[in-house]
């Protein structure tokens, strides 16, 4: 195996309810609003998701730490090269550059041109009403209001003034980021991303209610339906004394 340039493609199938929170809500709607962009389509940051794939990769180099591996430098040199080090300078952040998780291209582009009619309406108001009308339709399609409230441990009752609304998106929804690289990808950086991914199982806020959970998968080309092997060689790697 030689070195890859990239740029590669990881894909997220939604095995549960996701919630992509943004960090706010909409006044007497929902609390806790997901990600979306202009055109209604949620969306998971790509820096959130770097963020999960380095703590994965956190926990991998422990598990190796802890089998005593001799070859732990490369291992760690590896981890750098894809993220960097912890509260590194901009040119020391790690040389892969991850995209938002998103909805596929060609779903994306139709989408968007159903927008272009709107914004050619002369009248501003009508032209603003209908681009939000059109988004909350895209966003509704794709997500679902859920509630929540806090249980006193005791009685077993709803606490008073506890009840939440969040919004999520609806299992069964395929999310797909693009990889770049700013350099060649050496074979055990490619072996320790398919491990990070491999074990990337959940995102999101409320993982801990079942929300979230997610089967993420690597591939070479966005059109590929087999996945790339590297996963194999970083067994092989581990296993050998």
């Amino acid at each position: 195996m030689s070195e890859v340039k990239g740029p590669l493609w990881l894909k997220l199938e939604l095995l549960s309810d996701a919630a992509f929170g943004r960090g706010d809500g909409v006044a007497g709607l929902v609390d806790a609003e997901v990600q979306h962009d202009a055109f209604g389509l949620p969306f998971l940051g790509g820096k959130t998701l770097k963020g999960l794939l380095a703590a994965e990769c956190a926990e991998v180099l422990a598990a190796l730490l802890q089998a005593d591996r001799p070859d732990m430098s490369a291992w760690e040199s590896a981890a750098r090269f894809l993220f960097g080090s912890p509260g590194s300078r901009a040119e020391e952040i790690g040389c892969m550059v991850v995209g938002n998780a998103q909805l596929p291209d060609d779903l994306r582009q139709r989408i968007q041109a159903d927008f272009r009619p709107l914004y050619m309406l002369s009248d501003e108001t009508k032209r603003e009403q209908a681009i939000g009308h059109k988004q909350r339709m895209n966003l509704e399609s794709l997500t679902a209001l859920r509630r929540q409230t806090a249980v006193d441990e005791k009685s077993g009752a709803p606490k008073e003034n506890t009840l939440r609304t969040i919004r999520v998106i609806m299992r069964g929804v395929t999310l797909t980021a693009r990889l770049d690289f700013t350099e060649p990808i050496p074979e055990r950086a490619q072996w320790l991303l398919a491990a990070c991914v491999q074990a990337f199982h959940r995102a999101g806020t409320n993982r801990n209610r079942g929300y979230g959970r997610l089967r993420a998968t690597l591939y070479d080309t966005p059109a590929a339906t087999t996945p790339v092997a590297w996963f194999a060689q970083f067994v092989q790697e581990v296993q050998q004394v």
